[in-house]
């Protein structure tokens, strides 16, 4: 199984894997998601720590069943070879309709078929007022012509 782009990176396809990993996410589907690393991907997530897919499935599963009507957005901040760093923030509400918004940083390693082996991500969480929600665009993918974390001044 392969995933392009393939490493070594150019900007262009850091950017390119960036808005995959972004489309998948946005998505929901843990299997999705899943299928972009490899079967014994290593995971550290704000405070879990796992391997395998099986475990990301799993681990996606509990994650948006508690973040509802989640909206994502990935941007690349620095790649070398076959790793990529990428900033991101993302939307949610909670069971009691808490609005928040995710700020965090993910570092990720790729093998030669373009599969991540290995991710790390530091999060942290801000409650907002619905109001101040900026990712408004319908479940799914983000559309092409809603600026980037840059545009937003984000």
């Amino acid at each position: 199984m392969s995933r392009p782009p393939f490493p070594p990176f150019t900007y262009e396809t850091a950017v390119q894997k960036a808005r995959m990993a972004e489309d998948a996410w946005n998505s929901c589907d843990p299997a999705r998601v899943a299928g972009a690393y490899t079967p014994d991907s290593v995971w550290r997530n704000r405070s879990d720590f796992f391997s395998g897919r099986d475990a990301i499935v799993a681990f996606l599963t509990r994650k948006w069943e508690k973040e509802r009507d989640y909206r994502l957005i990935k941007e690349v901040w620095a790649f070398h070879e076959n790793h990529i760093a990428v900033r991101f923030q993302y939307e949610f509400h909670d069971d009691a309709g808490q609005w928040f918004r995710a700020y965090g940083n993910e570092n990720w390693e790729f093998d030669a078929d373009g599969l991540m082996r290995w991710r790390q991500a530091s999060i942290n969480d801000v409650a907002i007022a619905e109001g101040e929600r900026r990712f408004l665009w319908p479940r799914g993918p983000r559309p092409a012509d809603h600026p980037g974390l840059a545009e937003l001044g984000m």
